[in-house]
């Protein structure tokens, strides 16, 4: 393919993947019914793809879903649950995410330097209905990048496995560790990281709609319900930050 065309290509799908943001609601789980749904959603697509065994129960939660720096989101396409993606943000203050489990020896030394880490986890869509929407998988990670410039965070990561890792390369993401177990899941994950304030500007001109306005980001990272102190005040406002103008 010349480059003309395959300039004219990637124009056609940044225009689809525009109009598909059109028709997609992030929307932050806080009843525990909001929960519930996305815990057998999480369920069924881990079940589906075979990363865990049966449970009588039929959900999937962990510990980090009820951690004060852990965000639940719901995507919803067209009004219908159709994926979800947990934001975990662990800084010097606050260490506790679910990659510190499998990675503590990559991520203990960049949050004693005084980095701040976006950790999305538990990224699970419909599997009835990924493939009527293949840009399903972007519309959702969407919203790491959008955490990443609402915390200012340093370094994004991925906690992936091997054969996923090649879609993370597309969004300017490098491998830093090889496949290690991770707890409740029967094939191993890697980590993957971004750094974020040398490579957004990268991101954001190959793939316009993974951009956010101070609004948007502060709409969605602001919970209903009552938080500690220490974190209402560590979390940011919503001033424009450094990167606004990207």
């Amino acid at each position: 393919m010349d480059a003309a065309r395959q300039e004219q290509q990637e124009g056609r799908v940044a225009v689809r993947r525009r109009e598909l943001l059109d028709k997609v609601e992030y929307r932050l789980a806080e009843t525990e019914a909001e929960r519930a749904a996305i815990y057998r959603l999480r369920y069924r697509a881990y079940l589906k793809e075979g990363a865990i065994e049966p449970n009588p129960l039929g959900i999937v939660s962990d510990r980090y879903d009820n951690l004060p720096n852990s965000w639940i989101f719901g995507i919803f396409f067209e009004g219908e649950l159709t994926s979800s993606l947990r934001i975990t943000v662990a800084s010097l203050e606050n260490q506790d995410c679910p990659s510190m489990d499998v990675f503590p020896d990559l991520l203990e030394p960049w949050l004693a330097s005084g980095k701040v880490i976006v950790d999305p986890t538990r990224f699970v869509s419909d599997p009835d209905r990924t493939n009527r929407v293949p840009e399903l998988a972007y519309l959702t990670l969407r919203l790491a990048y959008v955490a990443c410039e609402h915390f200012h965070a340093d370094i994004g990561l991925a906690s992936v496995r091997a054969e996923h890792q090649a879609f993370y390369r597309r969004v300017f993401m490098n491998a830093v560790c090889p496949p290690r177990v991770y707890p409740g899941l029967k094939k191993p994950i890697g980590l993957m990281e971004i750094d974020f304030p040398a490579k957004h500007m990268k991101v954001f001109a190959r793939y316009p709609f993974l951009r956010s306005t101070a609004f948007e980001r502060h709409k969605l990272f602001t919970r209903t319900t009552a938080r500690p102190a220490s974190l209402r005040l560590a979390e940011p406002s919503l001033a424009t930050s450094d990167h606004e103008h990207i």
